[in-house]
């Protein structure tokens, strides 16, 4: 049976939970691809951090071109986090005629123009699935099944920490400063959250939608953004008057005359819009296409295990392609 072999970047967080994402299903997904998988070779620094996974010392390596030059891998899987850096390596892996495999929304959204290119140079696939939604499939469907359509217009909620705690402060009458906390005791939120609470997360992510479904790449810099950091109870009374809930919603729309507009802020929906239930860490993104109507795609928008089933997603369709 032929063996598809994977060099990792990065086993903290997301690199370990893609890791026990094949470990704990191996037998699936070679199933599925009529093939072997393994990671052969990661570049890690920590090497003695305990880690709930089968790893041994042979496996680590601590220069990045012991994996792009080696011959026999034939992914690589980019979960270092942070423009660079990982948008380097990517590049640099994909010129040396490995497929791609990322989480990274900072690197992908800060680069896309630059990493598809390299792609479509060294004829490789770059698969980026996981940046967006964590666990969600939604770049796949619709840049698949639904590609078709002529798509006008994008709202997510595409972050889990925001939209936990705009949950907690209306549903639990919480305070932002309350709510904040509590996100960062059960692991919502990191202990420096600006990327979050700012909008920078959703305008990454966003910028990644656009670029797909539009054809139209934004800088995420580019991007009007407001984060939730000014959000108080009184707004949060004011939504609930007006049959409404406050989400924090990366929104892009194709205008009659063509011209795309696009934003992150937080917006009042109404109760009744299927954006409204979307509660505490969950992601959705919702999207209309001039064929298929309205859809929605909802589910875990982090952690580990979600956001290493979406790359192993990848990694499975990329094998399935090269064997």
């Amino acid at each position: 049976m032929k063996e598809i072999k994977i060099g990792l970047l990065g086993l903290g967080n997301i690199g370990t939970g893609t890791y026990k994402s094949l470990e704990m299903n191996k037998d699936i997904i070679e199933k599925s691809v009529g093939a072997k998988v393994d990671i052969v070779k990661i570049l890690e620094k920590d090497i003695d951090r305990e880690r709930d996974i089968t790893v041994s010392k042979d496996q680590f390596v601590s220069d990045p071109e012991d994996i792009f030059q080696d011959p026999e891998i034939d992914i690589v899987i980019e979960l270092l986090g942070g423009v660079e850096p990982a948008a380097t390596f990517m590049e640099r892996a994909m010129d040396c005629g490995k497929h791609v495999v990322t989480a990274n929304k900072a690197a992908v959204a800060a680069n896309y123009p630059k990493l598809t290119e390299a792609a479509k140079r060294n004829n490789v696939m770059f698969k980026f699935e996981a940046s967006v939604g964590g666990g969600i499939p939604v770049l796949t469907a619709l840049d698949g099944a639904a590609r078709a359509n002529r798509y006008t217009e994008v709202l997510g909620i595409v972050n889990g920490t925001t939209n936990y705690i705009l949950h907690m402060m209306s549903e639990e009458d919480m305070d932002y400063e309350t709510a904040l906390k509590d996100a960062q005791a059960k692991g919502f939120a990191e202990a420096d959250p600006t990327a979050d609470v700012e909008g920078i997360d959703a305008a990454n992510k966003l910028s990644i939608l656009m670029a797909l479904m539009f054809d139209k790449y934004v800088h995420p810099k580019d991007i009007p953004t407001t984060g939730i950091t000014e959000i108080t109870k009184e707004k949060i009374a004011e939504a609930k008057a007006n049959d409404c809930v406050i989400k924090l919603i990366a929104h892009a729309t194709v205008q009659e005359d063509g011209e795309i507009t696009y934003e992150v802020r937080p917006t009042f929906i109404r109760t009744y819009h299927p954006l409204a239930n979307v509660l505490k860490e969950f992601n959705a993104v919702y999207v209309k296409g001039n064929l298929v109507g309205k859809l929605m795609f909802y589910g875990p928008g982090a952690g580990p295990l979600p956001t290493g089933s979406a790359v192993m997603g990848d990694v499975m369709e990329i094998a399935r392609r090269i064997i």
